[in-house]
């Protein structure tokens, strides 16, 4: 999983190019109103549209434009109901396991695009349960491991944190996905600074993946995460850094 993160690290410290802020907030908002639509439309009741939101406050996705989408959600609106929450599970090359969560209003056109982005890429689209059974849903919220170190994360045991992993660059503070805002505030209130904080499918086994498979493993999950309908994609795969450098050298 290090080497997938690292690639998104990557490409995160790049930017977002001005022509894809649009699209960037196309996607917050749709997550915002179907979290808002499935679970309420209080943040502090519903984990997952504050995490939605909190993830639209780091794009610097205007205010507004967050109301409105929690507003379509939570009745107001009337589009929220033709959002459809799908769950694809494959593989890519290496043998890697991949979920792709697609907020989409049309099925058929996600499908159809999602199998032919494994197809492409030297992957294959499985059956439902063919892979979901590697992951389990945890809060995650991750640090730069250049600036701290495990006992300047002491602070979110008390706030439910289970776990500190290290991961390439950076450290993973690992919770139940409900107490993923106590951790995060509790480790901004010691004076953490937070790289990321979401509710992610966490890998309970990782596969190394070299050679031009790795390359083309991500080359298909930079696929997946550019495309309209997809909302997140997990994976249990690391690749050496050297290939991964190589591929964000092409993208620049």
């Amino acid at each position: 999983m290090s080497g997938h993160s690292k690639w998104s690290s990557i490409k995160h410290k790049k930017g977002a190019a001005d022509a894809k802020r649009g699209k960037l907030f196309t996607k917050l908002a749709r997550a915002i109103t179907v979290a808002a639509r499935d679970g309420g439309s209080d943040p502090d009741g519903n984990p997952a549209l504050a995490t939605a939101v909190q993830k639209a406050r780091e794009a610097s996705m205007p205010k507004d434009n967050i109301q409105r989408a929690i507003d379509r959600g939570s009745g107001i609106g009337t589009d929220a109901a033709a959002i459809e929450s799908i769950l694809f599970e494959g593989y890519g090359p290496g043998g890697a396991a991949i979920l792709v969560e697609a907020l989409t209003d049309n099925r058929n056109r996600a499908s159809a695009d999602i199998r032919h982005a494994f197809t492409k890429h030297h992957g294959s689209l499985g059956e439902p349960g063919s892979v979901a059974w590697i992951f389990e849903k945890r809060g995650v919220v991750a640090v730069d491991a250049g600036r701290y170190g495990e006992d300047d994360l002491i602070v979110a045991i008390d706030a439910g944190a289970e776990d500190v992993r290290e991961d390439g660059d950076r450290l993973r503070v690992v919770c139940e996905p409900g107490d993923l805002g106590a951790v995060r505030e509790a480790l901004e209130a010691a004076g953490v600074e937070i790289a990321s904080a979401d509710v992610a499918m966490e890998p309970k086994s990782t596969v190394t993946v070299k050679g031009t498979d790795a390359e083309w493993l991500l080359r298909l999950v930079d696929t997946l995460e550019e495309h309209d309908d997809v909302n997140e994609v997990h994976a249990n795969f690391d690749v050496p850094e050297e290939i991964i450098e190589k591929l964000a050298a092409q993208a620049a």
